[in-house]
């Protein structure tokens, strides 16, 4: 696996190795030595699946207690996936990173605790898979306003179209009134 690290501290975009032929492919995903000899010292304890269509947005996500680390990856499809730096004494506090995940490329995203997590779907439907390093923490959980000028996401979107969100995405909170984490 390659890890390559992104202009905020922390945040690394992963590239398995794919072994492939006529007849598929084969790669690792998660192995606990080898994210440790790179420098993650992880314990996931909850995975999450979930499925979307073309034009759907989920996030901008994190939780002020119960924080989580995510590993993600997309297996079918391809999105938009983007985390901003809600960390109170972070020097890249409000910035934001964003990379394409497909069941093609095979990258994977690490997003450690502090950081809003989300994606934009870009493909008919996708599937996003999330290793987590705490449990979901439903009473703490903060949603940053996706569309915030002052965090300024450069989502991918056709020109004139918004996404779909959720009802509790649509209210999220903009930068300036949103937690900060430790």
């Amino acid at each position: 696996m390659t890890f390559e690290p992104t202009p905020l501290a922390g945040v690394y975009l992963i590239t398995p190795k794919v072994f492939g032929d006529e007849r598929g492919f084969f790669m690792e995903t998660w192995n606990r030595r080898v994210f440790a000899d790179a420098g993650f010292d992880l314990d996931f304890v909850q995975d999450n699946h979930s499925r979307s269509a073309r034009g759907i947005l989920r996030g901008m996500h994190y939780q002020t207690e119960h924080t989580q680390g995510k590993l993600v990856r997309v297996t079918a499809g391809s999105v938009f996936d983007a985390v901003v730096d809600m960390r109170r004494d972070s020097p890249t506090l409000g910035q934001w990173f964003g990379a394409e995940l497909s069941a093609e490329n095979h990258r994977m995203l690490w997003v450690p605790p502090g950081f809003a997590h989300g994606f934009l779907v870009l493909s008919e439907y996708a599937d996003f898979l999330y290793k987590c390093t705490d449990i979901y923490h439903p009473a703490s959980e903060v949603s940053l306003a996706w569309d915030d000028p002052s965090v300024g996401i450069e989502w991918p979107l056709p020109a004139g179209e918004a996404p779909q969100l959720s009802a509790k995405d649509s209210e999220g909170l903009p930068f300036d009134q949103a937690p900060r984490l430790a």
